[in-house]
Formats: C-alpha cells, sequence, structure tokens
C-alpha cells in the first residue's frame, strides 16, 4: 500500500460520485492536510458529501505541514489545500499526491512528486476490475462540476477498454 497524500478535489468528487472507498484501497496511509481537511468538510457544509467524506475522515490521518515557509511560497500561485498537500507530500516522502488542478500538479512534478488525480484513480479501479463502467462514472463526474475536454475523455474511455 502506498503512503499517500490528497488534496481535497479526488475527495470531493469521489464522494459525490460514490467512490470514496476507491481512495481506502488505494492507500492505507491517506494523509491530508489541515487546509484540505477544512476544504472538505468546513467550506463544504451542507453539502451531502460532506457526512460521506467525514466518516472517511475516520482513515485519513490529518496532518499539517511543518514548513511553513514554503507553504507560503507556494499559496502565491495555488490554493491553500494544494500548498500544504505538496509540502506534506514532501515531508512524509508520500509515494503518492492526489491532485488534480493542472497548475499544482506541476508544482508538485518540480519536485519530483509523483501524481495522479481523480480520473486516474478510476482508470486503475478500473483496470483492477474494482469498477464496471468507466464511461457511466466520467459521466457521473461531469454532473459533478468536474470538467474534461474531450479529447482527454475519450482517450481515458480508450484506456479503459470503452472507447
Amino acid at each position: 500500500m502506498l503512503k499517500t497524500v490528497s488534496n481535497s478535489s479526488p475527495i470531493i468528487h469521489l464522494a459525490k460520485i460514490g467512490k470514496l472507498d476507491l481512495l481506502r484501497d488505494l492507500s492505507e496511509d491517506l494523509f491530508i492536510p489541515p487546509a484540505v481537511y477544512g476544504e472538505c468538510i468546513v467550506e463544504g457544509k451542507g453539502r451531502p458529501e460532506v457526512e460521506i467524506i467525514k466518516k472517511a475522515t475516520q482513515w485519513m490521518k490529518i496532518r499539517k505541514p511543518q514548513d511553513g515557509n514554503l507553504v507560503k511560497m507556494l499559496r502565491y500561485e495555488i490554493d491553500d489545500g494544494e500548498a500544504e498537500a505538496i509540502v506534506l507530500a514532501l515531508e512524509i516522502n508520500a509515494e503518492l499526491l492526489l491532485i488534480d488542478d493542472a497548475e499544482a500538479r506541476e508544482k508538485a512534478r518540480i519536485y519530483d512528486i509523483p501524481v495522479t488525480g481523480t480520473l486516474g484513480i478510476l482508470l486503475q479501479a478500473k483496470h483492477e476490475g474494482k469498477i464496471s463502467s468507466f464511461g457511466d462514472l466520467l459521466i457521473k463526474l461531469a454532473k459533478t462540476g468536474f470538467w474534461m475536454n474531450e479529447k482527454l475523455k475519450a482517450w481515458l474511455l480508450k484506456e479503459a477498454g470503452e472507447g
């Protein structure tokens, strides 16, 4: 099992489509920084997925990154949760960072942090037989406000053996 850090987007979107359990399958050591907890639980107050996420935080580990200067520097270009997630991933030598935002992924790659996002998690689950219809989940995901271009969607469906 991988030592993993997650930003809020994969947690929120997987919860919205009923697939948050895939994160537990991916990593028994899933860490989230306080800013991510705040984005998922506090800022999401009143949304239906918040209760699902609250239950999941029982098996997630909340840990504050120690390098406040690096977090502060990264916050000039990416949001709080992404900045804290990248710094935490560095500090605990995470084997994987779950993050969707393209700019934040580029920042993580500067530090040689392996990344994947919501789509990568779903594609892996399809390859492992944990989900039956990747295409149906992409439709559900789009309804949550998750954006992907048509070229990427077509490529993903082909990779999943559904295109």
